[in-house]
């Protein structure tokens, strides 16, 4: 079945931040600090990690690093992009609208939450192979893994950031699912060296959050996001 994949996906996420929520409700606040710290401390590793490994490379014995300029490229660029079109201004506004209506008005920490958990979970390379994958031939293997670790992941923000984590499915189902739909046309493009790319990219991405949520920093990530079209399109260019 075409489209599986996501539903898993999301179900794992629903079903991850349901377990959060029931959990947290009997965390004292003291607990639950402990709890977002442990949280922002697992993924800034997730992103020092994924960058490293596609940056880093051993070649006759010799470690050496590569993609700074792409790196540097489809971060400037990616952000000039994303702060004209605003993108982390409306993604707060769909979470506010979304709080509005689960009627979670006096949940401070909301929107906060749905952007974190939202931004941790959508971007990399997992995401878009496993779509792929999914759309081209039913393949949602690559998009079960990524359900477990979203279900974790997501069980753990919901304890410690509330219960906007767990509406993070609602991007994850509209982005994994239009590039399910989408599968044909974006194949060609997600070559091996765009998939790293990609893979390196996103993954600093994910630092930044875990930045956010560790320093308390306003680093505006979903303002880079157009970054990874960047990226993808950087593996195309003859340099």
């Amino acid at each position: 079945m075409i489209g599986l994949g996501t539903i898993i996906n999301v179900a794992g996420i629903i079903a991850g931040g349901l377990v959060g929520k029931l959990f947290g409700r009997f965390l004292s606040e003291r607990y639950q600090d402990t709890l977002m710290v442990a949280t922002a401390v697992c993924v800034l590793f997730l992103g020092i990690s994924g960058a490293l490994q596609e940056m880093m490379t051993v070649s006759d014995g010799k470690l050496s690093s590569g993609g700074t300029m792409m790196m540097i490229g489809s971060f400037a660029i990616g952000s000039l992009i994303g702060e004209w079109m605003n993108v982390d201004y409306h993604m707060e506004r769909f979470g506010e609208w979304l709080k509005v209506k689960t009627g979670s008005t006096g949940d401070a920490g909301f929107v906060n939450g749905f952007v974190t958990a939202s931004l941790t979970v959508c971007i990399g390379a997992m995401a878009v192979v496993g779509a792929i994958q999914d759309g081209i031939s039913g393949d949602y293997s690559t998009l079960a893994a990524k359900a477990v670790l979203d279900l974790i992941i997501i069980m753990i923000m919901t304890a410690s950031m509330g219960k906007g984590c767990i509406f993070s499915a609602i991007p994850v189902g509209l982005f994994q699912g239009s590039i399910t739909l989408l599968a044909q046309f974006i194949k060609p493009l997600m070559t091996a060296a765009a998939l790293s790319n990609l893979s390196f990219v996103g993954s600093m991405m994910i630092f930044c959050v875990g930045a956010n949520l560790f320093w308390n920093m306003k680093i505006r990530v979903a303002n880079m996001l157009p970054g990874l079209i960047i990226a993808v399109l950087w593996a195309f260019l003859p340099i």
